[in-house]
């Protein structure tokens, strides 16, 4: 225990005396083990910042629009624009066995919102009560609406976070009353912010049932009678989200009397099909900077033998001396093997503690929207851990063998 005691002392002058080489290959390390760790933290920081973002919108929600009608030599209705009706979400509800929950979604952007405080044009969505199991409707206070508001046609309304400033400015609104297009309707609740700066649509909106909606304020224009804006629906199964859209599709063609392999006839906007292109994308991201910070790290480490390899040169007599002396192999070995492990593990935890530290500080900034702040994720830093591992050794290694396998009359030779 005491001869490697003597043996680390040794090693940490020779490092001392030679400080500014020394400290230029532990900067190597350390900048590789940083850009490692900081590259694949930006990486997942892009990530995160697009999965939350969709996360604004809903978990695992598919969006279905109507397109248009596909040409059928001899129909009148070719190339026209159709709509979706409301018997369609009813046939929707009763036939599709892949779907979790579905909505529909009347929208009017034309009605004007008044209390006794102020007024706006509101964007008002009339939705099933459903609508909060697939849409994200986080309620702040008050409630959300049940199925005998739907059923019983009540004038309820469901008001977002932003609208508050125009219609109810500093005041209370649950319990309050507003008129939309001069009827009165009760707000039972008031959403929470939605999104990280409040940015999102659903915060100027106002939520009424359907059946409220249907009755009130049904879509305007030609053959519009029982028509409804768009779909919204949930898979039983994130994995069977094609399916999903497949089922809907073939129900919706069978009920407007067209094939529903006609990529025209539907819009769809599918979250998790985006997911899952967002998370290839990030995921040939992380390996790309994963790999230059690997290449980084590799070239410090080429660092680390270079040194040990000239201070072998360097202190050949030395070494020579000291196996005339008596010195086993074994003791020339150890020598310096522990300065290059000593070089590689003290570096390369300067740079994880730096890069801990910076991205401490970064966390405690705000984050511009779509964009999480840099994190350390564990299999990158099991990877520097890894690679600093196989640089020590690689690094102490083979220059200790090589001073080691001196012959002492041919090192005491060397000038």
């Amino acid at each position: 225990m005491r001869l490697l005691t003597d043996i680390i002392r040794q090693s940490l002058a020779t490092l001392w005396a030679h400080k500014l080489r020394s400290f230029l290959t532990m900067f190597g390390i350390a900048w590789g083990v940083g850009s490692l760790l900081l590259l694949v933290g930006l990486g997942e920081g892009f990530r995160s910042g697009q999965a939350r973002q969709l996360a604004t919108l809903g978990q695992d929600i598919m969006f279905i629009f109507p397109g248009r009608i596909p040409a059928v030599e001899g129909s009148l209705q070719s190339g026209q624009t159709y709509h979706f009706t409301y018997d369609d979400y009813l046939a929707l509800r009763r036939d599709a066995h892949t779907l979790k929950t579905v909505s529909a979604v009347i929208n009017r952007e034309d009605i004007r919102a008044v209390s006794e405080y102020g007024s706006t044009n509101g964007q008002v969505f009339g939705i099933a009560p459903e609508y909060n199991q697939i849409r994200s409707v986080p309620i702040g206070t008050g409630r959300w609406f049940n199925d005998q508001d739907n059923t019983e046609h009540r004038r309820l309304a469901v008001v977002g976070w932003e609208l508050l400033k125009n219609v109810f400015p500093g005041r209370p609104a649950v319990g309050a009353s507003m008129l939309l297009n001069g009827t009165r309707f009760d707000i039972i609740g008031v959403l929470a912010k939605v999104g990280q700066d409040g940015n999102n649509g659903t915060n100027a909106r106002i939520f009424v049932p359907i059946e409220t909606m249907r009755e009130l304020f049904p879509l305007k224009g030609e053959s519009m009678d029982n028509a409804i804006s768009f779909l919204n629906y949930r898979p039983v199964l994130k994995a069977e989200h094609l399916a999903a859209k497949a089922e809907v599709h073939e129900i919706l063609a069978r009920r407007h009397n067209f094939n529903p392999k006609f990529a025209d006839a539907f819009e769809d906007w599918d979250t998790i099909e985006n997911s899952q292109k967002v998370d290839k994308i990030f995921n040939a991201m992380d390996y790309f900077l994963g790999v230059v910070g690997l290449v980084t790290l590799g070239l410090g480490a080429i660092g680390i033998v270079n040194i040990m390899l000239v201070s072998v040169a360097e202190r050949t007599r030395e070494i020579g001396l000291r196996k005339a002396l008596g010195a086993t192999h074994r003791n020339i070995m150890t020598q310096f093997f522990i300065e290059g492990a000593f070089l590689t593990a003290f570096s390369g935890g300067i740079g994880l503690v730096i890069t801990i530290a910076f991205v401490t500080a970064l966390a405690m900034l705000p984050a511009p929207e779509g964009f999480d702040t840099p994190r350390i994720v564990p299999i990158s830093a099991i990877a520097a851990i890894a690679s600093l591992a196989i640089a020590g050794i690689s690094a102490g290694l083979y220059p200790a063998r090589k001073a080691a396998l001196l012959p002492p009359v041919e090192a005491l030779r060397q000038e």
